[in-house]
């Protein structure tokens, strides 16, 4: 049935086809400084970004910038006296361009970076659903709705993430969220089949609670969401800190053969490799024990049965490592979600090739339920963690959805 939304939808996306004009984008940040998300991703659409061993061009032009805080070293006016857009004050006038209709065909929602409160789960309270919600009121209002990318996890809050991807399908414009891991290269370049059986799963990363788990979880769960007939969703889950994370794997929690194999990935080793450059097994007994720093332990239980494990270990690596066991497979596969270094941070420009591709199309590459769970499989183990480290029934996260069967992940 073609309602009038609909119809001022297609309208418009023929409309802009017919002129040839390049797609106008509108950014809404909390800040816009140096190797800030906001930066790194928005300038990719300001000057290109390096794809397939050639620079690109995005066809999209940035007209509107909303920048929420403006800490020291701000770069947003440099950059709109540059290339000529206008910096908003309000995130509708942004979506508006100063009129008073929705006047931008995507918008780029970053919500990372900037000086916010934290709860006392050690969340920080970015405001991204504060931003999609004031987005999604101009396109109720204005009668017409545009592709949003939401960078990161959706929100802090399970409730706000989903209410966000039911706005997404109720006002029926594509979505798109989540890290930039999914996308990035990985060594070897791994994809596991769609409709395998995964026996367990185990992931190694580092860096702080909330924003690096982040990662590390949803890098995970773009490998296991491929196993079976799809993503069901998650039963319980199960934060441990400390060294009840050592006791943990002598008890046979998690697979030390799995652990192994992901550590053996890393190409950031610490410890003996950093001090004298000496190859070290970081998975003898022992080692990760005194290398680690406050470990933490992401228990995760499927719906379906499978069992998956994050353990974070900063002091041990500095890199993001998966391995699993897979049905008719003798050997665990594994692999290293590769990060290339600062300033280009290369893998963005991966993340942002898949959202200019969204912006394009008007269709998502890939569901935005993944992040949709990940949100909250990480807001449920940061309410384990206060709980005394409890093991939490979960069943609000029943989110169930299929793979694609094309990889999204970068391979040449």
């Amino acid at each position: 049935m073609l309602t009038r939304r609909h119809f001022l939808q297609s309208s418009a996306a023929m409309a802009a086809a017919q002129t040839g004009q390049p797609k106008r984008l509108a950014i809404i940040t909390t800040i816009y400084r140096y190797l800030s998300h906001g930066q790194h991703m928005g300038d990719r659409f300001l000057v290109g970004y390096p794809l397939e061993g050639l620079w690109h061009r995005p066809d999209i032009k940035v007209v509107s910038l909303y920048v929420d805080q403006k800490p020291a070293g701000d770069l947003s006016g440099e950059r709109a006296r540059e290339f000529g857009f206008n910096i908003y004050p309000t995130i509708a006038e942004a979506l508006r361009c100063g009129g008073d209709k929705l006047a931008v065909d995507a918008v780029l929602i970053i919500g990372e970076h900037g000086d916010y409160p934290h709860n006392d789960k050690g969340q920080v309270l970015y405001p991204r659903f504060e931003f999609f919600d004031q987005c999604v009121k101009v396109f109720e209002k204005d009668g017409r709705t545009a592709p949003v990318f939401n960078d990161k996890h959706l929100s802090y809050s399970f409730d706000k993430a989903k209410a966000m991807v039911d706005a997404s399908r109720r006002l029926h414009f594509p979505m798109l969220a989540g890290s930039s891991l999914p996308v990035t290269w990985r060594l070897p370049s791994l994809e596991l089949p769609l409709g395998c059986r995964i026996g367990e799963a185990l992931m190694v990363g580092n860096g702080g609670s909330d924003p690096m788990d982040f990662h590390a979880l949803e890098a995970m769960q773009c490998m296991v969401e491929r196993r079976g007939r799809g993503e069901t969703g998650v039963k319980a889950v199960q934060l441990i800190e400390g060294d009840d994370v050592w006791r943990a794997g002598e008890q046979g929690r998690y697979s030390k053969e799995l652990l192994g194999c992901a550590l053996s990935r890393s190409d950031t080793p610490l410890g003996l490799s950093l001090a004298d450059g000496r190859p070290q097994d970081l998975s003898a007994p022992g080692v990760l024990a005194k290398l680690v720093e406050k470990p933490a332990a992401y228990f995760i239980e499927y719906r379906d049965g499978l069992k998956a494990t994050l353990l974070m270990l900063n002091g041990a690596v500095r890199d993001f490592n998966f391995a699993a066991r897979v049905q008719g497979v003798k050997d665990p596969l594994s692999t290293q979600f590769f990060l290339t270094p600062e300033p280009n941070v290369t893998y963005s420009a991966c993340l942002m090739h898949k959202v200019e591709e969204m912006f394009a199309s008007g269709v998502a590459p890939y569901p935005v339920d993944r992040t949709l769970l990940v949100s909250g499989v990480l807001e449920s183990c940061l309410t384990s963690r206060v709980q005394s480290h409890a093991r939490l029934e979960t069943p609000h996260l029943s989110v169930a959805y299929r793979a694609t069967a094309k990889s999204h992940f970068a391979q040449t």
